[in-house]
C-alpha cells in the first residue's frame, strides 16, 4: 500500500517534490551515451509555469507546421494538405485516431514519409521513414467533450510521442510510428542502437535521445510491465488519495497535449468533494489530491500533490475533471501542468519512467 501519512505529509503550498527525491529503484546508466538533441519549445517562456501543450515544428519537405508535443497518443497526425506530394509516397491504408480527451476522430490515409522536428532553438532531428496519419476527414465521439466535424481539415498537427496508447481507441498507435524513437542511430526493442530511445520532457523543451548530460541530477525510476504483444511497454502504475481517503491504485497517463486533468476514481473514495458544473463533474475547489507513480507496494514512490484550484500551486490544473462509471479503472490524466512539478523520462530501451523534481 502507498505511504499514507508520507502522502498527507507533501500538502502544501509547495508540489510535493521533496518526496520524488526518495531512494528508489536503481537508475539506468546513461554515461556511454552520446548523440541526444534538444529542442526547446516554440511557445516556451523560462518566466513562466507551463499551463498550455508545448508546441514544435514539423516538416515532411514544405513548409513547416506549428504542431503540439502530445505524450498522450503516439504517433503523427497531420492534415493531408500539409504534406507535399502525398500521391507520390508509400501508401500503407486507411487510419483512424481517436482523442479520448476531446472525442475527435481523426479519418485519413497512412503514409511513409521521413519527418523533421524542429525547436525555438534552431536544432532539429529528421526521422527514418515511418509512417504518418495524413488527415482526410475529423468526425465525433457521441457526447465528445471537445470537438467539430470536418470535411477537409487543413489545422491538423499532433506529434505523439506517448507510449501504451493501443487500449485507448488509439490500436493502431505503435511504437514504430513514435517519431522520438524512430530516429537515425536508434535500434528496437530487444535490439538497442547506438543512440538510446527515449526522452526527457521538461517544461521548456525536450531532449530526446537519452546520454550522459540530459540525465544527470536525481531521478526516481519506475519499471513498467512489457506489454503483452512484446511491442510496447504498459501503463504508468499510480495511486491516488483523495482528502486522505484510502489510496485507489490504477494507471496513469503523463499528458502533455491538454491543460485539463481527467480522473477516475471508486465513487466511495470522492464522498463530498464533487461538484457539478456547466462542463461537467468535477473536483471542488481546495480539495486535496495525492498522486503516487509505481506499484502500491512501494515504499517511497514518486509523485506530487496539491490542492485543486489552488492558483497558487503551478502543478494544480485548471479542473479537474472526473470521467467514466463505478466500473471504469482508476486512472489520472496529469495534464501538461504536472510539468511543473517535475521532468518526466522515458526509456523505451529498458521500459522505465523517471522523475527528476524541479529546483525552485
Amino acid at each position: 500500500m502507498v505511504d499514507v501519512a508520507k502522502t498527507i505529509s507533501c500538502f502544501g503550498i509547495a508540489v510535493a517534490l521533496a518526496c520524488l527525491a526518495q531512494p528508489g529503484a536503481a537508475q539506468p546508466r546513461y554515461e556511454a551515451r552520446e548523440g541526444g538533441t534538444y529542442l526547446r519549445y516554440l511557445n516556451d517562456n523560462e518566466a513562466e509555469p507551463r499551463g498550455a501543450p508545448p508546441t514544435l515544428l514539423m516538416s515532411f519537405g514544405g513548409e513547416p507546421v506549428r504542431a503540439v508535443m502530445d505524450t498522450g497518443s503516439t504517433g503523427i497526425v497531420v492534415a493531408a494538405s500539409s504534406i507535399p506530394n502525398i500521391d507520390g509516397l508509400r501508401q500503407i491504408g486507411p487510419g483512424t485516431l481517436t482523442y479520448s480527451s476531446s472525442g475527435r476522430i481523426m479519418r485519413g490515409r497512412w503514409v511513409e514519409t521521413r519527418v523533421t522536428i524542429g525547436g525555438a532553438n534552431d536544432q532539429s532531428v529528421t526521422t527514418k521513414p515511418i509512417a504518418v496519419l495524413a488527415v482526410e476527414r475529423i468526425d465525433c465521439v457521441p457526447n465528445a467533450r471537445n470537438c467539430e466535424p470536418s470535411d477537409a481539415p487543413r489545422h491538423v498537427a499532433m506529434l505523439g510521442i506517448g507510449f501504451a496508447r493501443e487500449g485507448d481507441h488509439q490500436s493502431q498507435s505503435t511504437p514504430d510510428k513514435n517519431p522520438f524513437l524512430n530516429l537515425p542511430g536508434m535500434g528496437s526493442m530487444g535490439a538497442p542502437g547506438a543512440l538510446r530511445r527515449g526522452y526527457v520532457v521538461t517544461r521548456a523543451g525536450v531532449h530526446v535521445g537519452l546520454t550522459a548530460a540530459n540525465t544527470r541530477g536525481t531521478y526516481h525510476f519506475v519499471q513498467l510491465q512489457r506489454a503483452a504483444d512484446g511491442r510496447d511497454w504498459g501503463p504508468l502504475p499510480a495511486c491516488i488519495t483523495l482528502e486522505g481517503a484510502a489510496p485507489a491504485c490504477g494507471t496513469a497517463l503523463i499528458d502533455t497535449g491538454v491543460s485539463v486533468m481527467y480522473l477516475t476514481l471508486p465513487p466511495d473514495r470522492m464522498a463530498d468533494r464533487t461538484t457539478e458544473g456547466e462542463r461537467g463533474r468535477t473536483i471542488a475547489p481546495g480539495a486535496r489530491l495525492s498522486i503516487r507513480f509505481g506499484e502500491s507496494e512501494a515504499a517511497h514512490p514518486p509523485g506530487y500533490g496539491f490542492a485543486a484550484g489552488d492558483p497558487a500551486n503551478p502543478a494544480a490544473p485548471e479542473r479537474i475533471v472526473l470521467v467514466g462509471g463505478e466500473n471504469r479503472p482508476t486512472f489520472v490524466n496529469t495534464s501538461v501542468h504536472a510539468l511543473n512539478a517535475f521532468d518526466y523520462l522515458f526509456d523505451a530501451d529498458d521500459g522505465v519512467v523517471g522523475f527528476r523534481m524541479i529546483d525552485r
